[in-house]
């Protein structure tokens, strides 16, 4: 009997002597597997993007396809350049978990039912790996947990079914868009939660961060929200995967949107991680009314990043050097601080570079 879901696929494109797709319910792409050179741009938006489209999705779900317990067939539409397909249900204990489709616009496959019991297996294999992510959703969430002796009952647990291998890479994504990543999207090793309105992976070793992110952050983008990506590299173990994600959560937070910013990659920002923003906000106070006036802020900004240099502040900013200068003595007004003095100098900048990701409510 087939042992993984690759393999039901190309049992079944062997069986039924056409391609076949298996996709989840959410219709994105598990596994597939050609049968000649039949092909339509169904399919091919499907391969190449790992899911189907949205109207894809509604034009098929009109033919009660998340109901069905057998074979449904869906009729050519030549306007749109749709072959004809099968599609049977994937279905385990009375849930659908997924569809596997066959081409077949000649309508060639009058037995598709010989291929139901490939259907079951596979979907007794999605049910167990969704359970089984499941439950390691839940093991994550408790890493994360505030509580000590729950982060160490959990790495102990983890640790002992050996579904993580350290160092781990810990990703944070932040959006509006709560709802839980879908995981057949993502590499089988790697683990996501949703903590504290975070979308936390833990990314094992030999896997590349990045373009797990990357995909995770394309899933949360179709939802229509922007969202902010963090990376922290190097948890050598499961009970470090909480500072990990702490860290990860900074370089979130300073991230713009569509970006991912990494711990190391921060300066500065990494003090967002040392205190509450109450606190940091009080220790970065500036007097004046320097807040008031962006433009100044600006200005303020832009000289201390360029660490003092007038040529460069000014070309940066595309004003004239003496309209620099006023602004200068404007600022230095409005805070009570030189800026020939380097102790006031640093007061500034990291007022004006901590101030903006806090959160002030």
């Amino acid at each position: 009997m087939a042992q993984d879901l690759q393999e039901i696929v190309e049992l079944a494109a062997d069986l039924l002597g056409a391609p076949a797709t298996l996709e989840d319910r959410d219709f994105h792409l598990v596994a597939y597997a050609a049968h000649g050179d039949t092909i339509d741009p169904i399919r091919m938006e499907s391969i190449l993007h790992r899911r189907a489209t949205e109207d894809v999705r509604t034009r098929f779900e009109r033919h009660g396809i998340a109901r069905a317990t057998g074979p449904v067939r869906i009729p050519a539409d030549a306007a749109l350049g749709q072959l004809g397909r099968l599609c049977l249900p994937v279905r385990w204990n009375n849930v659908t978990y997924g569809y596997l489709w066959l081409l077949d616009d000649e309508e060639r496959i009058t037995d598709a039912a010989r291929a139901m019991p490939l259907c079951e297996r596979a979907g007794l294999l999605m049910a167990r790996r969704a359970r089984e992510r499941d439950d390691l959703g839940w093991r994550v969430a408790d890493l994360l947990s505030s509580q000590p002796d729950v982060r160490a009952q959990a790495a102990a647990e983890l640790a002992e079914s050996a579904a993580l291998e350290p160092p781990l890479a810990v990703a944070v994504l932040r959006t509006d868009a709560p709802a839980p990543l879908n995981p057949w999207m993502l590499p089988h090793s790697v683990l996501t939660t949703v903590w504290q309105r975070d979308h936390v992976l833990l990314i094992p070793s030999g896997i590349a961060p990045r373009p797990v992110i990357d995909r995770a952050r394309r899933l949360l983008e179709e939802r229509g929200a922007p969202v902010r990506a963090g990376l922290h590299t190097g948890s050598s173990a499961l009970d470090a995967v909480h500072e990990g994600w702490l860290r990860a959560r900074v370089a979130a937070r300073a991230a713009a949107p569509g970006e991912t910013r990494d711990w190391t990659s921060l300066g500065v920002l990494r003090l967002l991680r040392t205190a509450p923003d109450d606190a940091l906000a009080d220790a970065v106070r500036i007097p004046g009314t320097l807040h008031e006036h962006p433009d100044l802020e600006t200005t303020a900004r832009t000289y201390l990043d360029h660490a003092g240099s007038v040529q460069e502040t000014a070309r940066a900013l595309n004003v004239h050097r003496q309209t620099l200068y006023h602004r200068l003595r404007r600022i230095e007004e409005l805070t009570s601080l030189s800026l020939a003095n380097g102790q006031d100098r640093l007061t500034l900048h990291l007022a004006l570079t901590l101030t903006p990701h806090l959160d002030h409510s």
